[in-house]
């Protein structure tokens, strides 16, 4: 009986080597499971016509999705090191799968928020395991291209959602079905793609447990500095994904669906394109020069509002995911550094809940504004707050390295 007892609690047995196939299909179900959380973006002006709801209930179905990658943060963050990366990137594509047929049915609004939950839970998890999945599925000599992967299969996944969805929805038949079904397909793919993955299994049993938020101390103080960049990145990704469809057609009274997918593919595209192409430089250079080009960003947008100019949207985009980017990446390598490798999940989920937060809550309140004083006006107010909170957050750009 001991002998059972003691063998319950053994690490898994080594797996396979790591080998190009292996990663190239962890970055496929990666980069497939996050196009399906952006799918509807474009969508939501047909959504509304449909339903016949406003921006404020767009924004609240934007922010439920929020919330269930909060709750699955919490609940799967620590699962994986337990049960095996393998089996919560299943039940991940499971929940993307059943959202992208809820969505496919479309026939309620309840369904619609139903399947923002399920795609939610799925994002949730892919962000707690797939990243490391992605590098523990690197051939030697690889760890490096991994990485930058990771990075693009996540943003880079973000973008693709929004644009295919757009461009479906506007040269393909049925565009509040056409987008569903390819990433349905395209993700029973990806479930047959994960029996590719090696899955190197990091604890035994005792590994299984709920990952509820903290903070380390040795990391308190860095990640103080970094919060202001995870706070205002992730809002202004809430911002362009939540309300953009709708200030591209009510202000500047374009509806094309491949034209809203187009400018918020920009913002996302940019955010992976400049941590892949700028990460080697020095943190303090970096949080600097991502927050400037943010608060850049958001002059630029409340332009091209007061001006009714896509040219200058579009600029605006690309400077705000480029920034984003930046400071997203530096802050969680730099809380990452100063914290002991036994409690970096705890940290890191901390500061993707902290992020994932303010993507929704001042989205839902840029909605519900709209309402009272114009869409027009509430962006251009969120924006302004936004460079408010980036100019208070260079105050702690001392704190990182200036040197990586």
């Amino acid at each position: 009986m001991a002998d059972e007892t003691a063998a319950a609690h053994q690490p898994r047995s080594e797996p396979r080597a790591a080998t190009g196939w292996g990663l190239a299909a962890s970055v496929y179900v990666f980069t497939v499971v996050m196009m399906g959380t952006t799918l509807p973006t474009p969508l939501y002006p047909l959504f509304e016509q449909r339903f016949g709801f406003g921006t404020a209930f767009t924004t609240q179905l934007f922010a439920i999705y929020a919330v269930g990658v909060i709750g699955a943060l919490i609940v799967f963050g620590r699962l994986s090191d337990g049960l095996g990366r393998r089996p919560l990137l299943r039940l991940g594509v499971i929940f993307s799968i059943a959202s992208a047929v809820l969505f496919l049915i479309g026939s309620h609004i309840g369904l619609l928020l139903t399947g923002r939950v399920l795609s939610g839970l799925a994002a949730g998890i892919f962000t707690s395991t797939a990243t490391v999945t992605v590098l523990e599925n690197a051939p030697a000599g690889r760890e490096r291209l991994a990485g930058s992967l990771a990075t693009a299969a996540n943003m880079g996944g973000l973008g693709l959602g929004i644009l295919t969805s757009g461009l479906l929805a506007r040269f393909a038949p049925a565009p509040l079905v056409t987008p569903f079904l390819v990433n349905a397909i395209m993700l029973v793919i990806a479930g047959v793609a994960l029996l590719l993955v090696r899955d190197r299994t990091r604890g035994g049993a005792t590994a299984v447990r709920l990952q509820l938020p903290r903070i380390p101390a040795s990391a308190k103080r860095m990640f103080a500095a970094a919060s202001p960049g995870a706070i205002t990145g992730f809002a202004v990704c809430g911002l362009y994904s939540a309300i953009a469809p709708s200030f591209i057609g009510q202000t500047l009274h374009l509806t094309s669906t491949a034209v809203t997918g187009s400018v918020v593919f920009l913002l996302f595209g940019a955010s992976a394109t400049a941590q892949v192409l700028l990460r080697g430089m020095g943190d303090r250079r970096l949080i600097i020069g991502g927050t400037v080009t943010m608060i850049v960003s958001m002059g630029a947008l409340v332009f091209a509002l007061m001006a009714g100019s896509l040219p200058v949207l579009i600029v605006s985009a690309a400077l705000a995911g480029a920034g984003q980017g930046l400071v997203f990446m530096t802050g969680m390598r730099a809380i990452t550094a100063v914290t002991a490798p036994e409690h970096r999940t705890e940290a890191t989920t901390s500061y993707f809940i902290l992020a994932y937060v303010f993507m929704s809550v001042p989205a839902i309140g840029a909605g519900f504004l709209a309402a009272e004083v114009g869409l027009a006006d509430a962006t251009v107010i969120f924006a302004l707050a936004v460079a408010v909170v980036c100019v208070a957050g260079l105050a702690g750009a001392r704190r990182f390295e200036s040197v990586t």
